[in-house]
């Protein structure tokens, strides 16, 4: 399977994390009214393991790259990824204004991973789906088990 790989460095892998990190870090420097999300987490062993893999799949997107895959275009794959990155700077947007509830945690926890899944798919980065796989659902996880039951 890592034949089809090489190392590199992917340079639009790298500017989609950006993008998708770029709410977290306006969060991590400005407060939102209503913060919930500094509470301390419940679900500390599906954090770690979410951490790892985020750490992973980021990783891998970034500098493992399949050989076999087409070069950068608008596919159904990444007009998947914007829609998902839209969805998830609207529900930070909504949190911003102070409404917290099932759907704006929802929005902040399923977009920004189905946009990393949707680009390693595109990418034909399986090393990412796997590792992605495993963050999307201790992710999910967390956001339901701390701010959703």
């Amino acid at each position: 399977m890592l034949k089809k790989y090489k190392f590199g460095f992917d340079t639009w892998s790298f500017v989609l994390f950006l993008i998708i990190m770029l709410p977290n870090l306006i969060w991590f420097l400005v407060p939102a009214p209503n913060d919930i999300l500094r509470a301390s987490s419940i679900t500390k062993i599906p954090d770690m393991i979410a951490s790892v893999c985020q750490v992973l799949m980021i990783g891998v997107l970034c500098t493992l790259i399949n050989q076999q895959r087409k070069k950068l275009s608008i596919t159904p794959c990444i007009i998947t990824v914007i829609i998902f990155c839209l969805l998830y700077f609207v529900s930070w947007i909504i949190y911003y204004l102070g409404i917290v509830n099932i759907l704006v945690i929802l929005g902040l926890t399923i977009p920004p991973c189905l946009a990393f899944l949707f680009w390693a798919i595109d990418r034909k980065n399986l090393i990412a789906v796997m590792s992605g796989s495993i963050f999307t659902i201790c992710h999910l996880i967390y956001g339901i088990v701390n701010f959703v039951i």
